[in-house]
């Protein structure tokens, strides 16, 4: 779109239809919903399989571990693949690959003889390794799907049917075992895999960007990360999320505040760790119908600094409805920050690249996750865990004032401007 060409009415694409009324899009919240349903209560089916047959709670860690290695190693090959063949066809392959890890495990605990540990790190090592090649190519075709000008809109769709699978997907995993037994719940995680692979293939597929001629397969690897390290606005929200995720996120120690601050039980445990999501849920679903715009840059700094405040108030917190309330609110600001950064990356990212660039995104995000939940409980064994909760609140709002003063240009970022631009390209290195 050109700069002088006029933005679409509110809630309508270019052609004038309602987003919702793409058939494609459709398709495409179909499969984000069942995906996220299916992958959260397998999640949650694998770690009660594991504890049951182990007793060991490292063995819940190694759970983690071994999915994330291959994912983080191979995401920026699965970048490079995204940008050289069809994305559409590397999705459904990777979903293919996944449905039959479920249907592997379905089998091997229906089996007399019971099933291993080792098996069950094979398997998920195995989603590990789609993960990688699955994620920067999903992102990557979303973007095909989802016009520019309707950029906050659809991330804002797809971020609130994928946060209400996570949300739906532990509670479904947990009552099916109670119902169905173990095998039985794994064969029906199946079945919503094979539907979301089966809605990805609704969709047409999209053109293939041409790569670069005479670039070299290093060089090809790394054009994404060159990219980013060119684009600070870009570089800025993904440093956000790192350093805000890394030092400020209490969930993996929510078990001690449950337990040992709030004294509340594993119920009140389930209810703390669904709080942050049902936050994020309602913020997306307001973001449906007003999606950032032209202060998204200033809001996304707001956001990770009440994300930090909301931290510092619940370590402090001894009362389980402040606690609450804090966590609810740090859904509500994580849920607007993560849509405002996926958009800067769709509206940011080259079409020729952008595969690549998604997958720095997810090394970020990966990075995020899983560093954060090891820092978190290696300065709660040396700190305790209030000054860690606390500490990595203060932490947070030290980082988004270092970020605002740094990046100017993520300050002051405007997502309609950026929407009504023309596309931007990859400069050659």
């Amino acid at each position: 779109m050109s700069p002088t060409a006029p933005v679409p009415a509110e809630g309508t694409t270019a052609d004038g239809r309602s987003l919702l009324a793409s058939r494609e899009f459709r398709a495409l919240l179909g499969a984000r919903l069942t995906n996220s349903l299916a992958m959260s209560a397998f999640a949650i089916v694998v770690a009660y399989q594991t504890y049951d047959i182990t007793r060991d709670p490292l063995a819940l860690g190694w759970l983690g571990l071994v999915e994330a290695i291959p994912a983080l190693s191979l995401v920026l090959f699965g970048g490079y693949f995204a940008d050289r063949r069809d994305r559409r066809s590397i999705v459904i392959v990777t979903s293919v690959g996944v449905t039959a890890c479920a249907l592997v495990m379905a089998a091997l605990s229906s089996g007399t003889a019971g099933i291993s540990l080792a098996a069950i790190l094979a398997v998920v090592f195995a989603t590990g390794v789609a993960s990688g090649f699955e994620r920067p190519a999903l992102s990557a075709f979303e973007a095909q799907v989802i016009p520019l000008e309707q950029a906050a809109r659809g991330v804002s769709w797809t971020s609130s049917v994928s946060q209400a699978g996570s949300i739906l997907g532990p509670a479904a995993g947990g009552i099916a075992i109670a119902l169905l037994g173990v095998a039985a719940t794994y064969g029906a995680i199946a079945l919503l895999l094979a539907i979301s692979t089966v809605s990805v293939t609704l969709i047409a597929r999209k053109p293939v960007p041409p790569p670069a001629r005479g670039e070299a397969l290093i060089q090809s690897l790394l054009g994404g990360v060159r990219y980013v390290m060119r684009t600070p606005a870009l570089l800025g929200s993904m440093a956000l999320d790192l350093f805000a995720v890394f030092f400020g996120g209490a969930i993996a120690l929510l078990p001690l505040f449950a337990s040992d601050i709030l004294h509340v039980g594993p119920v009140g445990l389930g209810i703390l760790r669904t709080a942050p999501s049902v936050g994020a849920l309602t913020v997306m679903l307001v973001a449906t119908r007003r999606p950032p715009g032209r202060h998204a840059g200033r809001s996304l700094l707001l956001c990770v600094a009440g994300f930090g405040v909301s931290m510092i108030v619940f370590g402090w917190s001894t009362s389980m409805l402040i606690s609450l309330c804090a966590l609810f609110m740090s859904g509500v600001t994580d849920g607007m920050s993560m849509i405002i950064r996926s958009t800067i990356l769709r509206v940011l990212s080259p079409e020729a690249i952008r595969g690549r660039v998604a997958a720095v995104n997810w090394v970020f995000i990966g990075a995020s996750n899983e560093l954060g939940a090891f820092e978190s409980g290696f300065a709660a064994h040396l700190f305790g865990a209030v000054p860690t909760v606390v500490g990595g609140g203060v932490l947070t709002l030290g980082i988004v004032g270092l970020v605002s003063f740094l990046v100017p240009s993520l300050r002051r970022f405007d997502l309609e401007a950026a929407s009504a631009a023309p596309a931007p390209t990859a400069a050659p290195a």
